[in-house]
């Protein structure tokens, strides 16, 4: 459904602003039953998707942890490759720069890998449950750094964020407790890092507070507190659609208090710069359930996709409105989790039966025009909150 605001924007983006609803991934024996708790599209082949899953309601003698790859291409009621965990996996990857590894984070606190190459099932690796490593649940992984110098990145509900090798997960090489200005544990519950980045990255927490932290430097740990939720933070993404002017300092946050808000890393007065607490920029509160995820489209700057707990998939276009998304998409179950595919033409959205739905996005979606980061520009300075002057941000602060 798209609703309009004026006339003069209805045109531009009506067109090509649709959803296709494509085939859906789901299978009998592995998944019915099962809560999707992570999605991860390939950065290599386009059409393979990462589904990880929660114990299963239905087969309570399967192993509680589950990972599935799906070939998008062709509607299948099984998966190309099964991976079995003791703990139910509450995030999965791709390892970068290894095309043959899955990792994955578990609800015990290990760090599991499992290598396609092998005929198993189960972890080739897996990190022990010590007070050396995680022993709380972990729902933030991700593959950082270059080819030649990597690290696999970890961050469980305790606060204590694991740097890792991939040839070894018996032991990380580094650790560092994440804790808030009030000396509490920041209990990851989902983390973004910018482009490029292996030093800061973004943190949303179950305290309802999301962080910038910061891996080295003279003062490693928390550096703000954005303040603004009432509840856990469940989703967290910044803008990464590359183009002039630059919004990497967006980041959008979902949440259980039944809203998403939009948030800057440029401070914007001073007592925000003294006290290093940020607020949203603008709240979006037309839900009428807890929001599960949100997550930016790679390719546009002010499309956005959000998930909630009453099955709706909705894609917001700011530049067109703040009010109201511009496309409604109703499914039978409450949604858990979405991700936009690298080329940001396809979402794939996870709910609670275990079902991943597979949408195409139309044109107007992923193929922005030139003029849209400059409409953006102009759009957020309608924001009373947000100032026009350019102000360093701290991901461009010193270390």
């Amino acid at each position: 459904m798209i609703f309009g605001q004026d006339e003069e924007n209805l045109g531009s983006i009506a067109v090509g602003s649709t959803v296709t609803q494509k085939l859906t991934l789901f299978s009998d024996r592995w998944t019915k039953g099962r809560t999707v708790t992570f999605l991860n599209w390939s950065d290599q082949i386009p059409e393979i998707l990462l589904a990880a899953y929660d114990k299963s309601v239905e087969r309570v003698n399967d192993p509680d942890g589950l990972v599935l790859l799906w070939n998008t291409k062709v509607q299948m009621s099984a998966p190309e490759y099964v991976f079995q965990a003791q703990s139910p996996v509450l995030c999965t990857s791709f390892a970068k720069f290894h095309p043959s590894y899955i990792l994955g984070g578990t609800y015990s606190g290990q760090v599991v890998l499992w290598d396609i190459r092998s005929s198993k099932k189960t972890p080739v690796q897996r990190s022990p449950l010590s007070n050396t490593t995680h022993t709380h649940p972990i729902y933030c992984l991700k593959v950082v750094g270059t080819q030649n110098a990597h690290n696999l990145i970890t961050i469980s509900t305790d606060g204590r964020l694991c740097s890792w090798s991939l040839d070894m997960l018996s032991q990380p090489q580094e650790c560092l407790d994440m804790q808030s200005k009030s000396a509490r544990a920041a209990a990851a519950s989902c983390m973004d890092f910018p482009d490029n980045e292996v030093n800061k990255l973004l943190l949303g927490s179950d305290e309802c507070d999301a962080y910038l932290a910061q891996r080295h430097g003279s003062k490693p740990g928390v550096s703000v507190v954005f303040k603004g939720h009432s509840g856990p933070i469940t989703g967290i993404s910044l803008n990464k659609a590359h183009g002039q002017p630059d919004f990497s300092h967006l980041f959008l946050t979902s949440s259980l208090d039944w809203t998403v808000k939009l948030w800057s890393l440029k401070l914007q007065n001073e007592q925000q710069i003294s006290e290093k607490t940020g607020v949203p920029v603008c709240s979006f509160e037309m839900f009428t359930d807890y929001v599960y995820d949100v997550q930016w489209s790679p390719k546009h700057p002010a499309v956005f996709a959000t998930a909630d707990g009453s099955g709706k998939l909705q894609f917001w276009n700011i530049n067109h409105d703040f009010e109201e998304p511009i496309i409604n998409e109703q499914l039978d179950f409450t949604l858990s989790k979405l991700s936009f595919s690298e080329s940001g033409n396809y979402v794939a959205a996870g709910d609670e039966s275990g079902k991943v739905t597979i949408y195409e996005l139309g044109e107007g979606l992923y193929t922005p025009h030139q003029d849209e980061w400059l409409r953006l520009q102009q759009r957020l300075a309608t924001l009373p909150e947000i100032k026009v002057k350019e102000e360093r941000t701290p991901l461009e602060g010193q270390s």
